[in-house]
């Protein structure tokens, strides 16, 4: 791969696994220095180090930041900058789940979704905006997700969050639109991570249907594709609007949904 980001460096959230490993590699493979941020065990945490050092020239450092705690998150961006020299590229990548109806929604599940899912956006990009603007160049990433442009029953707080970070998107971009630095948000419907794939196996039982039937019929039912995002075409995407070429685009909500939302 041509080493487009050679000499820039990168802080993932949420990248010991899943799409924020994704990205993290890629930008790897492409010369960017990364960090990462996630909990897992040692041994999860060591091998996620593992598969980002086999693209890229060195193991990364890892933080083990709550992203619920803005305090954490500052820290965070600060041993980042320590490590890394500076943070050129931001990914708000971290996020956690949980579905329920509105009036049985638990209080303490909608404060963590909001904290995780959308204030450690702001806290993280608060945080680097200055460095970026006074370097003269940045990149900031939010993973967003099609429940930042739609919303679906039992998931007011994750579709609250998301929206949220479409539209603080939108405001950080328009606020330094004079800038070098740039902010979107990157919106992917259903995507193949080893976390959704159980959730397959859970509707197949419920609906005592098979797996391929449950994915199609039930998880990808809004997906018109009717196939997964695949974690690699999510990582694309970051790698390009950290790319050459990636200056004129602002303040999007970039959607990778299979058709979900031209529906």
């Amino acid at each position: 791969m041509e080493q487009s980001l050679k000499g820039r460096t990168a802080l993932v959230t949420g990248s010991t696994s899943g799409i924020g490993l994704g990205i993290a590699r890629l930008l790897a493979a492409a010369g960017a220095k990364v960090m990462l941020n996630g909990f897992g065990s040692p041994e999860e945490i060591a091998a996620a180090r593992r598969a980002v050092a086999e693209v890229g020239a060195a193991e990364p450092p890892h933080s083990a930041a709550d992203l619920s705690d803005p305090a954490q998150v500052r820290a965070m961006v600060a041993e980042a900058e320590t490590a890394l020299g500076q943070v050129d590229i931001l990914v708000n990548n971290a996020g956690i789940q949980f579905t329920s109806r509105v009036e049985e929604f638990p209080d303490a599940k909608w404060d963590a979704i909001i904290a995780i899912n959308l204030s450690s956006n702001f806290h993280a990009s608060k945080a680097v905006l200055k460095g970026m603007q006074a370097r003269g160049w940045g990149r900031i990433i939010n993973i967003a997700s099609a429940h930042g442009l739609v919303g679906s029953p039992e998931k007011v707080a994750y579709v609250a969050a998301k929206h949220g970070v479409v539209g603080m998107t939108k405001v950080i971009a328009l606020e330094i639109a004079q800038t070098d630095v740039t902010c979107n948000a990157i919106c992917p419907g259903f995507v193949r991570t080893p976390l959704a794939e159980k959730q397959v196996a859970a509707l197949a039982e419920k609906h005592g249907v098979s797996e391929e039937v449950a994915l199609k019929d039930f998880l990808l039912a809004k997906q018109p594709s009717k196939r997964w995002v695949e974690v690699d075409e999510v990582a694309h995407m970051a790698l390009y609007l950290c790319g050459p070429g990636s200056g004129g685009v602002n303040g999007s909500a970039l959607s990778i949904d299979g058709g979900w939302v031209a529906a």
